[in-house]
């Protein structure tokens, strides 16, 4: 197989970012899926940034068994993660798929720090996504005891406590040091 030129790479880029799946498998099929982890953008946005950062499922979901595993956790030069991105523009079943993959590093993904300090829980938050800041929160292993989600466990599946009626207590602390607290739960009133 021939290797990809400059404009090749940036059209695949572009295709993931717009969701052209077709142009995507266009693009493996005449290249190989090898070469998909060292295309990057100026900022070394990778192919699951653009298709995290836009909400194309149907992307994510071809590229994840082709790539590999460290793209899923591969940071771009602020730092970010497709999680991060994901996160950041409210896009719940793609961060659930990244979470949620069995290959992947799973929860471990909402531990990782951006260049200003956030996690995806942590951009969530800032974005004012309260749905998606809840589910990173259940799905996070809190280590708290009884009643608590547990690594691989599905919180939404029930259990001995209904987790979603409790509250949770988040703190997230911002590049300049300062707190923001906020309460994620069944139990507040609107």
């Amino acid at each position: 197989m021939s290797a990809p030129n400059d404009e090749e790479k940036e059209d695949l880029l572009l295709a993931c970012r717009y969701g052209d799946l077709q142009d995507v498998q266009q693009f493996i099929a005449q290249f190989g899926a090898e070469i998909l982890a060292s295309i990057q953008d100026d900022n070394a946005n990778t192919v699951l940034h653009m298709a995290c950062a836009n909400g194309h499922l149907d992307i994510l979901q071809y590229l994840l068994p082709i790539v590999p595993l460290s793209l899923i956790s591969a940071q771009n030069t602020p730092k970010s993660t497709p999680l991060h991105w994901a996160a950041l523009n409210a896009h719940l079943d793609i961060v659930q798929a990244l979470v949620k993959y069995e290959r992947g590093p799973g929860i471990d993904l909402i531990d990782i720090k951006n260049a200003a300090g956030r996690t995806p829980l942590g951009e969530a938050e800032l974005a004012g996504w309260d749905e998606g800041a809840a589910w990173l929160v259940k799905m996070m292993n809190l280590d708290a005891g009884d009643g608590e989600n547990k690594e691989g466990e599905d919180p939404e599946a029930g259990g001995a406590e209904d987790i979603a009626a409790q509250d949770i207590e988040v703190e997230i602390q911002d590049a300049d040091g300062k707190i923001a607290r906020m309460t994620i739960g069944g139990n507040q009133s609107s």
